[in-house]
């Protein structure tokens, strides 16, 4: 199966119907400026589906595009470092947790996508412990394998296996499309 179609619905910064109309929704969350909206542009094969930008906090609400006419893709806001005031972070923070954690949505499934050059952060594990707490059904997708030289990708592939533990993860380069067609396998099953 492929995606087809790909279109932008809407951005939500609360309580808003299409949350609950039935479809269902895949989020994609990670770090700021971590490639969540190249990722979504790369798999819907439109570079600008998501706003891309180099200056992290772009995405500044709950991101909503319908998928094959049949589920969602959601982009969420970066968390971590972003361009934006004290007070603007905290309600970025309260926005994406008000999306994961509230109990009147069901995702489909959490994409955390995380910089495979970095590693998992201690915010990452911190925001996978609590995916997991809530019995979240989970995908990690480690990008920018471009990134790393060929003599640490063992290295580095492996200490984020270990940090990451049991769930899958796709290793990924929104530049060179390396695991786009594994990624868009996972979202379709």
């Amino acid at each position: 199966m492929n995606i087809i179609s790909a279109k932008f619905i809407k951005t939500v910064v609360g309580e808003d119907q299409i949350l609950g109309d039935g479809l269902p929704q895949v989020a994609f969350i990670g770090r700021s400026n971590v490639g969540k909206s190249s990722t979504i542009n790369a798999l819907v094969r439109q570079k600008g589906l998501a706003i891309v930008s180099a200056s992290p906090g772009r995405t500044q609400g709950v991101n909503i595009f319908l998928i094959n006419n049949s589920f969602y893709l959601v982009d969420l806001p970066g968390y971590g470092f972003a361009k934006l005031s004290k007070t603007d972070r905290a309600w970025l923070h309260d926005l994406i947790n008000w999306y994961l954690f509230n109990k009147k949505f069901t995702q489909k499934k959490i994409v955390l996508i995380i910089d495979a050059k970095i590693g998992p952060t201690s915010d990452d594990l911190e925001l996978l412990h609590e995916l997991e707490a809530q019995n979240k059904n989970i995908l990690v997708i480690a990008n920018k394998i471009d990134k790393l030289k060929k003599s640490e990708y063992f290295k580095q592939t492996g200490k984020i296996k270990e940090l990451i533990g049991y769930h899958e993860i796709l290793f990924y380069s929104s530049k060179t499309g390396t695991g786009i067609k594994e990624i868009i396998n996972q979202l379709l099953c």
